[in-house]
């Protein structure tokens, strides 16, 4: 008989996930309140370009997927996975809504020795603090009676680099008991699993992995910045450096940091050190040069298509989601860089082959297709995200001006002029170099 598992959260964490564990033979329950994205998983259907189609319809068909609202659902399991968003408030702090939702309604139907595993990504603290209490509220108790444990999420959407099955999972128990039961269940669909003493370290480890690429992609981004003031071609530094087969890692400059992890869960590590009476001087600092990289794109492109304004100039953007290949808009940093465009008076388009409407500052647009006419009569394009597919030469033939965040058109011959982010004020009509 199949071992059972039930994951709570179907989205970019908790449908890969699932997919995994259906790959090994498990039967997994899926509840999300969501009902939309049930219909399409009942219907054989992915909304999730990672996860294939013809997998989702076969799981369903067999009913080896099953899919509910109804945390009911929970009992006949083994195990309880949480995959729920973690995402921040407006005032910029820890947004545990979902969390504790999620937690109360499983304590609800809790069955004795079942295993409740939290692979959101949170701040240090919460599987002991905030989801223990509200699974004991029936009376259980943790390690004996059921077990909880913390296994951070290590999805990279829209990466076809790495299976998630061959990505090493942290393990982790709120006893030396609950740890084994981690062990065990994570064990039986990842190939390697790295088990850690407490799931405060698994939680920390986390927040370690996402606010090194955050402080690092922040100081390129800074790094780009001076660059352009020295007439400095910023990726042809970076290719340089990379040379060294040592003490030196890449990357690389862009509009900003976005999505549901890397600019979020730094807040969430520097919301808990405040509690604790501490502070983070490099995260403070790296979420201040994340936050003007919309500005200063904005700034570059008055200087190089007007010089003052930008009041009534066409803006073609091209790609809007937080990164390449993922359709999703969480925290895009391109948002912020369309709301801006618009507050200065220009008139926005956009085109996005994943997104095909969005709101932006109270305005509704849709992606507009990429013709002959539109872009000749464009004013700028901003190539904000470099999505597989989209028709750059296309693009540079037909553009008068196009401006490269991504350094995505590099080597690429036509009529527009070419200005890269980092390339170099004084050099910046050149094209660059690839990568």
């Amino acid at each position: 008989m199949s071992r059972i598992i039930a994951i709570v959260g179907m989205g970019y964490v908790g449908l890969p996930l699932a997919e995994t564990y259906l790959d090994q033979g498990f039967r997994v329950i899926g509840i999300d309140k969501d009902e939309e994205k049930l219909r399409l998983l009942q219907s054989g259907h992915s909304y999730i370009a990672d996860v294939p189609e013809e997998k989702i319809k076969r799981y369903a068909e067999a009913q080896q997927l099953t899919v509910t609202t109804d945390f009911a659902g929970i009992q006949s399991a083994e195990a309880v996975i949480i995959c729920v968003p973690t995402p921040l408030t407006e005032q910029h702090v820890p947004d545990m809504t979902y969390l504790i939702d999620a937690a109360d309604n499983i304590g609800e139907h809790l069955q004795p020795g079942q295993l409740v595993a939290l692979e959101s990504s949170t701040y240090p603290g919460t599987t002991r603090e905030v989801i223990l209490p509200l699974l004991q509220k029936g009376g259980l108790q943790p390690g004996t009676d059921f077990f909880v444990g913390f296994s951070p999420e290590r999805v990279n959407p829209g990466s076809r680099r790495y299976p998630l099955r061959d990505i090493p999972k942290i393990v982790s128990g709120i006893t030396a008991v609950c740890a084994d039961r981690m062990e065990e269940l994570y064990g039986a669909a990842f190939r390697t699993v790295v088990r850690v003493t407490s799931t405060e370290t698994a939680e920390m480890a986390k927040l370690l992995e996402n606010t090194f690429r955050f402080v690092n992609i922040s100081f390129i981004n800074e790094f780009a910045l001076l660059c352009d003031q020295m007439g400095i071609n910023v990726w042809e530094v970076v290719e340089a450096a990379s040379s060294k087969p040592f003490g030196f890692k890449a990357f690389y400059p862009g509009p900003g940091v976005g999505g549901h992890c890397i600019p979020v869960d730094p807040i969430y590590l520097q919301w808990k050190a405040q509690q604790l009476g501490a502070a983070s001087s490099f995260i403070e600092i790296s979420t201040r040069i994340n936050r003007e990289m919309p500005a200063y794109i904005v700034s570059r492109l008055q200087e190089e298509i007007n010089g003052s304004s930008l009041a009534g100039k066409r803006i073609l953007v091209i790609g809007i989601t937080f990164k390449e290949d993922v359709a999703d808009i969480r925290e895009s940093s391109v948002l912020e860089l369309m709301r801006l465009l618009l507050a200065a008076g220009a008139k926005v388009d956009y085109h996005d082959p994943l997104i095909p409407e969005v709101e932006v500052g109270g305005v509704k647009l849709q992606s507009v297709e990429l013709k002959e006419g539109s872009l000749a009569s464009s004013d700028g394009v901003v190539l904000a995200v470099h999505h597989r597919g989209l028709p750059l030469e296309f693009v540079v033939e037909h553009a008068p001006f196009v401006f490269d965040t991504r350094n995505a058109a590099a080597g690429i011959q036509g009529k527009a002029r070419i200005v890269t982010l980092g390339g170099g004020k004084s050099g910046s009509a050149q094209n660059g170099i690839s990568r």
